[in-house]
């Protein structure tokens, strides 16, 4: 049981796992308010959409990929312009990626992983352990599928999900590389890594982590042969890598600049990670990874998974390279003051994987019935506990400003904002004709909730903005406006966490209303 057998169920355990995770993340997919980086996201795909091209900002965006997932995904659902795309249609993406991920799982387990006498994968014992394992594997996928953590953010429009799923392709053809260089693990393991980087310029972070475990994985089993071959391999895992960055951030060639803003953006990285207002202790991701009834637990199998695969000696040598990613990850992002919950879902992978391996080798610790039955009582009351943390923090309260996956998020009653919007057109009979001046200094995700009217102008606070049918400010901009809205009614609508915003109206111009 320990060891699932790798034969046409193999892909139906597998296939069975991810569409539990993508049952997991669809429902309710447009209910939760837009964060601000999602509505920036939607943004630039809905320029794309609308025939603008792509241009790499170096400043304060990350990489091109997520949008040339959303393109295809949008024109699918119908949308052509900004205004057609929902929350639904553009976090349908990560919710894709996010089963895939799952899937990649099954793939892990199935591919042709090497143990110390070179056997593969598929004639291991049980007494023989390694990261292709197939139950070892099918425990983190279902850990992957029902999390909080990897649920939450599959369910984001962000980059986070699709970076995951290029960090495992690349962690898995990357130890597949060094334990068996050829030509085309090298393209594969290089076309991976290109895809982090076209995720997140961050990717650098974790080539640095995977240079010190894939040092130790090729120093500890070093030969002459697998030097030579290594020559073949670097130069396709580098042309894989330089196709995939030049073709996305280049925009398929429409935008040879990218390349050049790609250069740009280490020395913004570098300053960023000072924090800018998003400082964080060291043990930020630890206690966040401990959220919940659940996370405890996890962490517990993760260490346990850490230790039986450094007592496992030779044959564990690819989970041994997991814990050194792993440690060497975690370091890293703990020792950056910048820190933001999402980057947590990178330490998780390497985590799952550990866990997985962990629970396994408790059941095989279990050698009776009753051990075995008390494991798997076990098994289902951490099951539980998975998923009434998912429940609470994924469906119940996603925006809460409690919920620690909630960073600086939208809350609800930002929700309010486009009906009474609607309502005042309809009212004036306007339609989307509308003009509608926004004054604020963030004024984000305003842009998403009135993407449906086009004259919608945005000031700075220290701007004077033009002649509107109503007027959305901060307090702070309203003060500056007093004179001209001396007349106006204001209504006051949520926007973050102790952030308001006044929607202003002429009652002159309208009817009645609540």
């Amino acid at each position: 049981m320990a060891n699932l057998p790798l034969n046409k169920f193999h892909w139906a355990i597998f296939l069975a796992i991810a569409a539990l995770a993508l049952a997991v993340r669809l429902p309710r997919l447009g209910e939760r308010p837009m964060h601000t980086d999602e509505a920036i996201n939607a943004y630039i795909t809905g320029q794309i959409l609308a025939g603008e091209k792509y241009h790499y900002d170096p400043q304060d965006r990350h990489g091109p990929a997520l949008y040339a997932l959303a393109w295809p995904i949008a024109r699918l659902s119908g949308a052509k312009t900004f205004a057609d795309l929902t929350e639904t249609s553009v976090r349908l993406g990560p919710v894709i990626v996010g089963a895939l991920t799952v899937l990649f799982f099954g793939f892990a387990a199935k591919g042709n992983f090497r143990n110390a006498d070179n056997r593969p994968a598929e004639s291991q014992t049980n007494s023989t352990p390694g990261m292709a394992r197939p139950a070892a594997l099918a425990a983190a996928a279902l850990l992957f599928a029902i999390a909080p953590l990897p649920v939450y953010y599959s369910r984001y429009f962000i980059h986070e999900t699709l970076f995951v799923l290029a960090t495992f392709d690349f962690i898995f053809f990357g130890f597949q590389t060094l334990e068996a260089p050829s030509l085309k693990n090298g393209i594969l393991g290089g076309v991976c890594a290109g895809l982090m980087l076209a995720c997140k310029e961050t990717a650098v972070l974790h080539f640095a982590a995977f240079g010190i475990a894939g040092a130790w994985l090729f120093f500890s089993r070093r030969t002459d042969k697998a030097k030579l071959s290594f020559v073949k391999t670097g130069c396709g895992a580098l042309g894989g890598f330089l196709v995939v960055v030049v073709a996305l951030y280049t925009w398929g060639g429409s935008h040879p600049g990218g390349l050049v803003d790609l250069v740009k953006t280490f020395p913004r990285m570098i300053s960023r990670a000072g924090g800018e207002g998003h400082e964080k202790p060291a043990w930020y991701y630890l206690a966040l990874l401990n959220h919940g009834w659940s996370g405890g637990i996890v962490l517990v199998l993760a260490l346990w998974g850490a230790v039986c695969a450094v007592r496992g000696g030779a044959g564990c040598r690819m989970l041994q390279a997991v814990v050194l990613y792993g440690i060497a990850i975690g370091l890293i992002y703990s020792a950056i003051p910048y820190k933001t919950p999402w980057l947590a879902l990178n330490l998780f992978l390497p985590i799952a994987l550990l866990a997985g391996y962990g629970a396994v080798r408790l059941w095989e610790m279990a050698r009776n019935t009753t051990s075995r039955l008390g494991f798997g009582i076990a098994v289902i009351i951490a099951a539980a506990m998975l998923g009434r943390d998912t429940w609470r923090d994924v469906f119940v309260s996603p925006a809460d400003e409690r919920n620690p996956y909630a960073y600086a998020h939208t809350v609800e009653d930002l929700l309010r904002l486009p009906p009474r919007v609607e309502r005042i057109a309809s009212e004036r009979h306007l339609g989307n004709g509308l003009t509608i001046a926004v004054v604020a200094k963030d004024p984000w995700p305003l842009p998403w909730y009135l993407r449906k009217f086009p004259n919608t102008g945005f000031w700075q606070p220290n701007q004077n903005p033009s002649a509107a049918d109503i007027y959305i400010t901060s307090p702070e901009a309203a003060d500056a406006l007093q004179d001209r809205l001396k007349d106006w009614q204001p209504e006051f609508f949520g926007l973050r966490p102790d952030v308001l915003l006044l929607l202003w109206s002429h009652p002159a111009a309208e009817g009645s209303h609540e």
